[in-house]
């Protein structure tokens, strides 16, 4: 078999598996086949001895097959089992990204329900697992509550959520009122909301640069320091992905040549280690870093001549 047609019909097997109430119609509109296309990989299923079910028009694969339990079963932990595996996961760094292979290979072959405690911060355990039902349903959301970093505001946000970064920490989203991609917070999430409408923007749905300070931008500058070991070792440490743009020059010095999609980001590292990192390039940089040493002065001048009155 072919690899296109083997993997038009895991995507398939996935859809008929999640839930959703597509019908034959709609699930061949989205994989760009026909309808009797459909039908035909269906049949195969039944004679490779899945169960299927019909509710009206909709078509679904019963997870109770002996297919599924036989899958299920090879992967089944036991209460201690999974305790182990909760511990050993958790002591992984948390951007580390074979932390992030792991949970998401973890996700593609066992029940959510009971990985959502051993992967994810348990509080965002439920939201984390309806974002990834919308994804898989191609449906909008409502991010209810959403506590903004950059306008200190708390509102709701109506997406179409189509991806995550490193561990589930963000969600890449398309957001219609902005007509925009935008990063959002898994944490910062009060509440996730599915709703009944459809993605209208797939076309939209394309992931941008985010850079090892987890900074995302459509632009993006090359960024040259130099370091000394103690500021490598912490960069590492903080920023794991870091690693892969470090050179080493000597002993105790090392090169970072990496791209950045915003100052913010770099510069917070930098200004805790002015007496360990050199900025090599560019210009701009350099002056935004001067720039940001005068505020803090100006606001300790301020801090000081307060307290004297």
């Amino acid at each position: 078999m072919d690899q296109p047609k083997m993997e038009r019909i895991l995507r398939l097997m996935k859809m008929l598996t999640a839930n959703s109430n597509l019908k034959v119609e709609d699930i061949a509109r989205r994989m760009g086949i026909s309808p009797r296309t459909v039908y035909r990989y269906i049949d195969t299923f039944r004679m490779a001895g899945f169960v299927i079910k019909k509710d009206d028009d909709v078509i679904r694969l019963d997870t109770s097959s002996k297919y599924f339990k036989d899958i299920s079963d090879l992967v089944h932990f036991s209460e201690e089992e999974a305790f182990i595996l909760k511990s050993a996961i958790e002591s992984i760094d948390e951007n580390n990204l074979l932390k992030q292979n792991l949970k998401k290979k973890l996700c593609t072959v066992y029940n959510y329900k009971i990985l959502a405690d051993t992967i994810v911060h348990p509080k965002d355990a439920g939201n984390v697992k309806r974002l990834v039902d919308a994804i898989s349903q191609r449906k909008q959301v409502i991010l209810h509550d959403y506590a903004s970093a950059h306008g200190s505001t708390v509102r709701n946000r109506k997406v179409e959520v189509f991806g995550f970064t490193t561990n589930y920490i963000q969600i890449w989203c398309y957001e219609p009122e902005s007509e925009s991609i935008k990063l959002f917070k898994v944490a910062r999430i009060g509440r996730v909301e599915i709703l009944g409408d459809d993605w209208q923007f797939e076309s939209e749905h394309k992931t941008g640069f985010l850079d090892i300070f987890r900074m995302h931008s459509a632009e993006v500058t090359c960024i040259r320091l130099k370091l000394n070991l103690r500021a490598a070792n912490l960069l590492v440490e903080e920023y794991p992905l870091a690693a892969k743009d470090l050179k080493t020059i000597d002993t105790e010095h090392y090169l970072l040549e990496t791209r950045v999609c915003s100052y913010l980001g770099i510069g917070r590292f930098v200004l805790g280690l002015m007496d360990d990192i050199e900025i090599v390039s560019p210009r701009d940089f350099k002056a935004y870093i001067k720039q940001q040493l005068k505020l803090s002065l100006k606001k300790i001048s301020a801090s000081k001549s307060s307290k004297k009155l």
